[in-house]
């Protein structure tokens, strides 16, 4: 929580709200209490009522305010998180962050009055009447006593639990269903969903219900509470042993006491799931920018791994790899398949940080790096490009100023897009469903052509699964790609190989032998 930025400040001012909140309940009871007995409308009464109904827009203000802009945190952290399960990810960003709403504008507001408002009330009770502030003393923490024993059966987290499995199950699904159809799996995996649906369902109505049943126990407990104070001050009202005004004073602050502890207990369950989100959104890793980064040289950048050691949930990538890159140079990492070729590209992006070791460009720790700044000066051309919403031309730019007719001509896609219904202005969609995938191949490298001014080019394995006519033209438009710039290509076939100054073999996370081609 103390990640959310601007939390303190948002506590701060609604403890104030909740003090100006307490002192208008004070006054609307005074002035009632005066009003009743036959004093007349008071200025104070008017003034009070006021009070609370500006103190109420004034809570709505400010938490929605808070709400916006922690919304627009916490997609911004999840969308840089390092995080490869992009269906969790995708249900975080759209119902996780919304759900967050009703536990920063709904709870969070209602817990800093439900603690500022009955001490105000209790202090007033106490200087009115003895015996009725001790009994609200003695019943009012039963609220929260019964609101936790029933809170323990909420499921709220479980409920959460199984809905991001179900979006990043549904996602998987969806984009493999394709391959899921061609071997005949496409209904057990759509048993699958709707076995996954429905746990979802049943937990959701296994949190209603307890959700209605702890609406209902603390309505219970707070009228009984009510109750225990509102029948002696009647009877003490007939036997003249209290006043007209005290006992309506009383009987007036008396549920104003319990009001803000039931509301805080009503909105918790439907506050819940959103802290969950929340809490998930707060703990994912993200890449963020070293404090005091460096900037460096543009132009091709030298490579020095230092024993770099990398594990994924206790399992070792890489052990203690050594790896001298000379600025201008190409080298292949070549290995069988886990080996952790894709982890060096992995840590040398900054995507991975090393358990231990150090990655030195031009002889300075990327650690050191403004990220930013280091990724600016990176081209990047993965196995299976990823293609957004939008056209051919904004696929290959990614909203950088770039030359994208020069780019698409350099990685062969001109004759591509020659043959599409609006050239670089077709729209090709997230799957990039007018495209083979050699086309999707050559737009990464366009991509990468693109940035002109990187001056390291990161290549893995670009020519895996495409047929050997589409490869020459794939291995010719990386040849425009290399020179004058420091490259690092994952390799298996020999064509990738031949591209490459130096050769290096990894096994197992550990560099083996390197050879000169």
């Amino acid at each position: 929580m103390p990640a959310l930025p601007g939390l303190r400040r948002y506590l701060a001012g609604l403890a104030l709200l909740g003090v100006l909140t307490a002192l208008s309940v004070l006054l609307q009871a005074e002035g009632l209490a005066t009003l009743l007995t036959g004093g007349g409308l008071s200025v104070v009464l008017v003034a009070a009522v006021a009070a609370r109904f500006l103190l109420s827009w004034g809570h709505g203000v400010l938490s929605g305010r808070v709400a916006a802009s922690a919304r627009a945190f916490l997609r911004r952290r999840l969308l840089s998180s390092t995080s490869d399960r992009a269906g969790v990810v995708a249900t975080q960003v759209t119902r996780g962050v919304d759900a967050t709403d009703s536990y920063l504008t709904g709870y969070l507001p209602a817990l800093v009055v439900s603690v500022v408002v009955p001490v105000a009330v209790i202090v007033r009770l106490f200087a009115t009447d003895l015996a009725s502030a001790l009994v609200v003393v003695v019943t009012l923490p039963l609220i929260p006593v019964f609101a936790i024993l029933i809170g323990k059966h909420a499921q709220a987290s479980a409920q959460w639990e199984l809905l991001t499995k179900l979006g990043g199950h549904f996602l998987d699904v969806v984009r493999g269903l394709g391959t899921l159809k061609v071997f005949g799996r496409a209904a057990e995996q759509a048993a699958t969903v709707r076995s996954m649906a429905s746990a979802h369902a049943d937990a959701t109505m296994k949190t209603l219900r307890v959700a209605f049943l702890s609406a209902l126990v603390l309505e219970l407990v707070a009228t009984l509470s009510v109750a225990l104070v509102a029948v002696p001050i009647g009877f003490r009202l007939l036997s003249g042993g209290l006043a007209a005004r005290p006992a309506l004073l009383i009987l007036l602050l008396t549920p104003e006491a319990y009001l803000p502890l039931r509301a805080a207990g009503a909105k918790f369950h439907a506050a819940a799931e959103g802290l969950t989100a929340l809490r998930e959104a707060l703990s994912v890793p993200v890449v963020a920018a070293a404090s005091g980064a460096r900037c460096r040289r543009r132009g091709a950048p030298s490579l020095v791994l230092e024993r770099v050691s990398v594990s994924y949930d206790g399992v070792p990538a890489l052990s203690e790899v050594d790896l001298s890159v000379p600025a201008g140079s190409r080298v292949a990492l070549v290995g069988p398949s886990g080996s952790g070729k894709s982890t060096v590209l992995a840590v040398l992006m900054g995507f991975v940080t090393p358990s231990s070791g150090r990655v030195l460009v031009d002889g300075v720790d990327l650690r050191s790096l403004s990220t930013a700044d280091w990724l600016a000066d990176v081209a990047w051309v993965p196995q299976r490009p990823t293609l957004f919403r939008g056209t051919l031309a904004s696929n290959i730019a990614l909203g950088a100023s770039a030359d994208v007719p020069a780019a698409a001509r350099a990685a062969a896609l001109d004759a591509v897009a020659a043959g599409l219904p609006d050239g670089l202005d077709t729209p090709v969609g997230e799957l990039g469903e007018v495209l083979s995938a050699g086309q999707r191949q050559r737009v990464g490298l366009a991509r990468a052509l693109a940035r002109t001014s990187a001056g390291l080019v990161l290549l893995d394995e670009p020519t895996a699964r495409l047929d050997s006519r589409t490869e020459s033209a794939v291995l010719s438009a990386t040849r425009r790609l290399l020179p004058d710039r420091t490259a690092v290509l994952v390799a298996h076939r020999p064509a990738m190989v031949a591209l490459a100054d130096r050769v290096i073999e990894l096994r197992d996370g550990r560099v083996c032998t390197g050879v000169r081609v």
